[in-house]
């Protein structure tokens, strides 16, 4: 096995993880809630949504590294990605909210799985969209 490709595949593995944290960090921002405290209590309808934001995080993050040659690229495009899927699930909760009076936040919080699912569901959706631009 080729040493450069370990170094290669460890440097993108170490930077994708890095990215993540930060992303995870910087949507936790956004909710109204803390989700490890959440979680930590039993919560399962933060937990379902965070697992799901986690992998569409995590999709999103694989796909731009697979379509990108240069490790810079693959950082910026997943940014630009995230932050896409940031603007979507927004607007898709705003919508929920005026149309049929739904709070994600709120009800994901107060344990009520089916809104967690929801939620979780939304970054699901925005992931698989995103990346079919990849």
């Amino acid at each position: 096995m080729d040493f450069q490709l370990l170094v290669s595949m460890t440097v993108w593995t170490v930077c994708g993880a890095v990215l993540l944290f930060v992303l995870m960090y910087v949507d936790s921002v956004f909710t109204r809630y803390h989700d490890l405290e959440e979680i930590k209590n039993g919560n399962m309808a933060v937990t379902t949504r965070f697992v799901l934001k986690l992998l569409a995080q995590a999709y999103i993050l694989s796909s731009s590294i697979s379509a990108s040659s240069r490790l810079n690229e693959a950082l910026i495009v997943s940014l630009v990605s995230f932050f896409l899927l940031l603007v979507l699930e927004r607007t898709v909760r705003l919508l929920l909210w005026k149309w049929g009076r739904m709070n994600l936040d709120h009800g994901t919080q107060q344990g009520k799985i089916g809104y967690g699912l929801v939620a979780g569901s939304l970054h699901i959706a925005g992931a698989l969209i995103i990346s079919s631009f990849l």
